[in-house]
């Protein structure tokens, strides 16, 4: 078992590194390039930021309550709540997302007269500010009992389900949060399809429906890599869920523990692959790595090999 832990820290920590490097880069992109100043990239920045904090929080979090410290009940209760925070303001900014394609597809005219950056901010706030009271739920009653009137008010090691309920996690994380949401976007998604592909059957026989065609096929391929990191948000987290599951429903110790540490770095790691997706599949955000790129990474790396003159930086500024 010591060996095992052993193992699944150190993953964890890659994973961490990963999700923390590769989303500060993908919040980066998006701020300095004047071509995202939309109400989608918007929700992708809140989305990077909830995986750059399962990085730099949840994890170290999650680490720390796989029976590593000593903490009271309602001091483990709380951790494991701000664990579970992150997670499902990931799942509501992917709702967020869905939405956003589903409206631009639909109402396009409409969609830019009156969605503004304004109207994605309040959509990012709703999505943080909808998520605490549900994360934090077990704060209010909905927690596991027994173990709190073992320990009462002494300290004990601190283990995540030891203090969130089953219930809460198969019936209200799973089924109400997770597989409604899941349900919801694969619909919103296969209506934005089955509409641009509608659109494009008719053959351009103008200047207007040429750049009609043009239009949808840059929403059909932005749509398609959204839909992508939807996809892969659900091999991700779904395996834990299953077996969530098949523990509650079906015998407590049918799943050994070494299938649900490969599902819970299964789940973490996910934070981690959007900003490989985005970098292979959304153009924009591609362009925005490759300036960074040119621009500070290159620059400071000539300038410390052979000491670049000011002249040199300041004709590199201006590109």
């Amino acid at each position: 078992i010591s060996v095992m832990n052993a193992l699944f820290t150190l993953v964890e920590v890659l994973v961490a590194v990963s999700c923390c490097l590769g989303n500060i880069l993908v919040i980066w992109a998006v701020l300095i390039s004047r071509s995202m100043r939309q109400p989608t990239f918007s929700l992708i920045v809140s989305l990077a930021v909830a995986d750059f904090m399962v990085g730099c929080v949840a994890i170290p979090l999650a680490v720390v309550v796989d029976g590593r410290v000593k903490t009271t009940f309602h001091g483990c209760l709380f951790i494991s709540c701000v664990i579970i925070l992150f997670t499902l303001v990931s799942v509501l900014c992917l709702v967020a997302i869905a939405v956003d394609r589903y409206l631009r597809v639909y109402f396009p005219l409409r969609y830019k007269r009156s969605v503004t950056q304004r109207h994605s901010c309040f959509a990012v706030a709703a999505c943080w500010l909808v998520a605490i009271p549900l994360s934090f739920a077990p704060m209010f009653g909905w927690y596991n009992h027994e173990t709190l009137s073992n320990t009462g008010n002494s300290t004990f090691t601190c283990k995540f389900i030891a203090v969130i309920p089953m219930t809460y996690l198969v019936y209200f994380s799973f089924f109400f949060c997770n597989l409604t949401s899941l349900l919801v976007m694969t619909v919103l998604y296969a209506c934005v399809f089955y509409t641009i592909q509608r659109r494009l059957r008719d053959k351009p026989g103008n200047r207007t429906q040429t750049q009609s065609q043009n239009y949808l096929d840059k929403e059909k391929q932005l749509a398609g890599s959204l839909a992508l990191v939807l996809v892969l948000f659900s091999l991700s987290w779904l395996p834990l869920h299953v077996m969530n599951c098949i523990s509650f429903f079906g015998e407590p110790n049918v799943v050994p523990p070494t299938a649900f540490y490969v599902g819970i770095l299964l789940s973490h790691a996910n934070s981690a692959v959007n900003p490989v997706i985005y970098a292979f599949k959304v153009q924009k955000i591609r362009e925005a790595y490759l300036k960074i790129w040119r621009r500070y990474i290159t620059r400071r790396r000539e300038n410390g090999n052979s000491g670049t003159s000011q002249g040199t930086d300041n004709s590199l500024d201006n590109q």
